[in-house]
């Protein structure tokens, strides 16, 4: 794990507690403005936190060479997660969220 500086893994470990974070809190604000398209969002930030998880595994061992399938797998899930958060971008503009029941 000597790969990386501490501040690194610092900064590296707090965006994947940061991202998870946003994610439980678009959730729940979908929850409770009954805006649906925000679950969508929250659904579509997934595969970046996967790619986040792909790549701290891989400095975790050292960018350990048999582990290279790892860097592929992280843009891979980089290039799904930002095409995901496009979608669901273009979702929440086009959808109005529903009037709260009176």
């Amino acid at each position: 794990m000597h790969a990386l500086s501490v501040g690194t893994w610092f900064i590296h470990i707090a965006t994947l507690f940061e991202w998870t974070l946003a994610i439980i809190f678009v959730a729940r604000w979908s929850r409770t403005s009954k805006n649906k398209a925000l679950i969508w969002l929250s659904y579509a930030m997934l595969p970046n936190l996967a790619s986040a998880m792909a790549a701290i595994t891989w400095h975790i061992f050292d960018n350990s060479d048999p582990l290279k399938g790892l860097v592929v797998l992280q843009a891979a899930l980089t290039t799904l997660g930002n095409s995901c958060l496009a979608l669901a971008a273009w979702n929440l503009l086009r959808v109005k969220p529903e009037e709260p029941a009176s």
